[in-house]
């Protein structure tokens, strides 16, 4: 019996049923393919696979913080982001968490998994889904754990520095834990007006997810890390899954990806031109979309896509199993120029069509 899948990227499943690979706008990830420099590092950690990895990722973290200009104490590796969440949802074991809808799938998942009670913020979908002021008053005396994603997945939508320091604050009255995803902060076009990170020796009750995934396409490698000023959480996080989370070629292409200084800029250069290019095609063609900051873009279409598109090689984000959102609602990543005409092709096909 094939599995629902709850999150984009499925190559696999199309692959086996078309027998080729598709385009795929579903999955976040950089256009730009895998840097050279970390393909190198991994083939090169192959001689030592016979090896344990490090279970403390200590030259990683020591190379983490050097580019994060933070203490290296203060962060910790896993395999992706994901394996992040559910580590400090498993060690903080809260019995109360708060996060908003429409957002990522795995902050709710992990948090049913240890059993608790979750309540939703809901971004109104008239206003663009913003986080607005109203979020503070859903942090609560009985809130022990929040997740804020910057920018939001699958919106795009950031948050003030203003807003979030006052949730930051809310949060600490109310000894909650503030969890603010930045897995997609370095896409937008001024990161540092946008990022935490400047926070955490101040505030304790503050964690910071990050991730290699999308931005140096590395997750297949699967490696993220997390920074946070409470050491003894994440002496706790380490303690709540196995000790050799991340691989040795995945240390050895995060260290090499730090030093892949031009290919972010060139990167962040292609979504900067490419994101409002493919936002007034989509506009252009009838659908309403959401001002996102990101890599990607949401957008609403009355008529189905999923499976049209599917039919001609590209593969789309349906996000109709998005708490918070309705049948109808998509998301598409940003590619390359050449890769996003022929996504508009294909939407121009498929509009002209009756529906299926």
């Amino acid at each position: 019996m094939e599995h629902k899948l709850t999150h984009g990227g499925d190559w696999a499943g199309y692959e086996a049923e078309y027998g080729a690979k598709p385009l795929d706008f579903s999955a976040n990830i950089s256009p730009l393919r895998l840097p050279e420099g970390v393909r190198a590092a991994v083939v090169e950690s192959l001689w030592s696979a016979e090896s344990y990895p490090d279970p403390l990722c200590r030259a990683l973290r020591q190379a983490v913080a050097g580019a994060e200009q933070a203490n290296v104490d203060w962060c910790l590796c896993g395999c992706g982001a994901a394996d992040l969440i559910y580590r400090v949802v498993l060690a903080k074991k809260p019995r109360r968490a708060l996060v908003t809808a429409p957002t990522f799938a795995e902050y709710e998942a992990a948090l049913e998994l240890a059993g608790c009670k979750t309540e939703h913020y809901l971004l109104r979908e008239e206003a663009g889904f913003p986080l607005d002021e109203g979020f503070l008053d859903a942090v609560t005396p009985d809130t022990d754990m929040v997740f804020v994603c910057q920018p939001n997945n699958p919106t795009g939508r950031t948050v003030s520095r203003s807003l979030l320091t006052a949730v930051l604050d809310r949060c600490r009255e109310a000894d909650a834990l503030l969890v603010v995803d930045e897995c997609f902060c370095d896409f937008l076009d001024d990161p540092d007006t946008h990022t935490m990170k400047n926070l955490l020796g101040e505030y304790r009750n503050l964690l910071i997810l990050k991730a290699f995934t999308k931005l140096y396409a590395m997750a297949g490698l699967r490696l993220g890390y997390c920074l946070c000023g409470d050491t003894a959480l994440l002496d706790a996080m380490r303690n709540a899954g196995q000790p050799w989370a991340v691989s040795g070629p995945a240390q050895a292409a995060g260290i090499a990806a730090l030093n892949e200084t031009e290919y972010v800029q060139a990167v962040r250069a292609l979504i900067a031109e490419q994101r409002p290019r493919l936002a007034g095609e989509l506009t252009r063609l009838g659908f309403r979309v959401i001002p996102g900051e990101a890599n990607y873009l949401l957008f609403f279409s009355p008529k189905p896509l999923l499976e049209p598109l599917r039919r001609r090689g590209i593969l789309l984000r349906d996000c109709g199993n998005y708490r918070g959102l309705c049948d109808g609602w998509y998301r598409a990543a940003v590619r390359g120029r050449e890769d996003n005409q022929r996504l508009i092709a294909a939407l121009e096909e498929v509009l002209k069509e009756g529906t299926p």
